[in-house]
């Protein structure tokens, strides 16, 4: 027991080292967690021999729906419904065509039976949540046109239909002609839904009261909620991946206690998830069975990287007259990763047989994916021109109370202001807050107590972060060139008494606003409610 203590912490030190250094070196992260548990395994240095399927489908399994429920709570709704009909767009139809594309390839040019070639189709149809945004998050990386909701709403939404599409290829495999395929999808469907909603209506209740869960349990009672939202429906015949993905996006877009709380852990909870799926694929595979493998493997991640995958976003994706930038980026960014393996293994733990060795193939079309494709898209992004260098890839939740214990505001002093003409000595700042520096004429100057504040000048005050009771809420909203405040000015919105705007974000500007302040097209507004 403590020997197996002792090398778990081993390898989880390992990969704490190994993402340092992928930070580093620009490669990613997910890459080398995967390395290692190929030095690990049985054809590495330390020759540890791993074949337990069950076992590793059981643990991935596992870190996976932890995985897709935080990329549900991680997502900002607010940001991304605009983008909401394409991206689902992408992880139902766009996986269908990508599945089925990938099938006549296997099944045409590769010689592979229909059924084997359905399955290596449905098994590799999903793009991958983890490696897409383990990666910009590593490079601080927004992109441009909201193509990272986009992705991230795409990528992790999709996996409950590759996992439907495996279910349907597993039932031709096995020649059970009692399935009906289309009740098949409607019960996973119909299920997933009911129990993701009624999970996440239960969570919502039981979080916003203080009196149903103690002072931290309430991380506690999320897990077992996470756990409730796949297993019940799985147990009923549904779909519990989109069950778990539900709750997760309607929690985390849900007003409940100790938000920011939940979101430090279950950052680090997927983070750990991430790295015992990736070490775990690494440390199954037998890399000497590789070489065999590699010209199938090559072409199959070939014509996924350049055909499948960019066929299936410019269908889906023209028609709703994106970019070609951002059609391209999106076909880049379709990584295979985690979930794709974890379908493999899957199957295999199911004991299904198989003409070709399906575990490595799937497993060397991620290994590409994730090396090649990953290592090159902030350079692919660039190229495109499709980094927004003025936002953070990070800022997931709407929620800025919590974000440090120190805040910079920027402050302009217009003519006739109180502050004009006045020594920074004699002005009654906020308790707590000082003046940092001095906007002026194109010039930076560090204020002391004597200098004169003019006016045109912009002060940058250090003021401390508010942290309230939960006595009120900050929202964001976009306002886009559609939006029914775009080019008006504040005192003309009519805003319910309880509403006021407290922040305007402008590029990489925050404005204090007045009643004569006027919303763009692409502000962001911060109101407290």
């Amino acid at each position: 027991m403590a020997i197996m203590l002792l090398l778990c912490c081993a390898v989880i030190l390992s990969c704490i080292i190994a993402n340092r250094f992928s930070n580093k070196f620009g490669m990613p992260a997910l890459l080398c967690f995967m390395a290692l548990g190929m030095i690990f395994g049985s054809d590495g240095l330390f020759k540890i021999s791993f074949n337990n399927y069950k076992m590793t489908e059981q643990l991935c399994t596992i870190a996976l729906i932890f995985i897709m429920f935080y990329g549900g709570f991680g997502t900002n709704w607010q940001t991304a419904r605009p983008i909401a009909a394409k991206a689902v767009l992408l992880s139902t139809l766009g996986v269908v065509a990508t599945a089925l594309l990938t099938c006549l390839f296997c099944y045409q040019v590769l010689n592979f039976s229909f059924s084997e070639s359905f399955l290596i189709g449905a098994v590799l149809s999903s793009t991958d949540a983890a490696s897409v945004f383990s990666i910009l998050r590593s490079k601080n990386l927004n992109l441009k046109h909201s193509t990272a909701p986009l992705l991230e709403i795409e990528s992790g939404s999709n996996d409950p239909m590759a996992y439907m599409l495996t279910m349907v290829a597993l039932a031709m495999i096995s020649g059970n002609s009692n399935t009906s395929v289309p009740l098949m999808l409607l019960t996973q469907i119909g299920i997933g839904i009911v129990i993701g909603v009624a999970c996440a209506g239960i969570g919502i209740l039981a979080l916003k009261k203080d009196e149903l869960i103690t002072l931290g349990m309430d991380t506690v009672f999320v897990i077992a909620l996470v756990l409730l939202s796949y297993a019940l429906p799985t147990v009923l015949g549904g779909n519990g991946y989109l069950s778990v993905y539900l709750t997760g996006i309607i929690l985390g877009n849900s007003t409940i206690n100790n938000k920011i709380t939940l979101v430090h852990f279950f950052d680090g909870i997927t983070g750990l998830a991430q790295i015992l799926i990736f070490f775990l694929l690494g440390l199954l595979s037998f890399p000497h069975l590789l070489p065999r493998l590699f010209v199938p493997a090559l072409l199959i991640a070939l014509f996924l990287t350049f055909i499948a995958r960019p066929a299936a976003v410019f269908l889906l994706l023209v028609p709703f007259h994106s970019s070609l930038r951002q059609c391209l980026l999106v076909s880049w960014s379709g990584l295979r990763g985690a979930a794709s393996i974890v379908f493999a293994i899957m199957v295999i733990a199911d004991g299904t047989s198989s003409e070709h060795d399906l575990f490595h193939i799937v497993f060397f079309v991620s290994l590409l994916s994730v090396a090649v494709q990953g290592s090159l898209l902030p350079l692919v992004a660039r190229k495109l021109d499709m980094v927004d260098d003025s936002s953070d890839i990070r800022k997931t939740f709407n929620d800025y109370q919590d974000d440090s214990d120190l805040t910079l505001m920027r402050m302009y002093i217009p003519h006739g202001h109180n502050w004009e003409n006045r020594k920074i000595e004699d002005v009654n700042f906020p308790t707590g807050s000082l003046a940092l520096m001095i906007k002026r004429d194109g010039d930076t100057l560090i204020p002391r107590g004597s200098t004169t504040i003019l006016a045109g000048d912009t002060l940058i005050l250090s003021v401390p972060s508010y942290r309230g009771e939960n006595d009120g809420k900050l929202k964001e909203i976009l306002v886009d060139s559609g939006h029914n405040w775009c080019n008006a000015s504040i005192a003309e919105l009519n805003l319910p008494e309880n509403i006021l705007i407290a922040l305007i974000k402008r590029g990489d500007e925050n404005i204090i606003p007045q009643g004569s302040t006027v919303i763009h097209a692409n502000d962001r507004v911060v109101i407290y409610k």
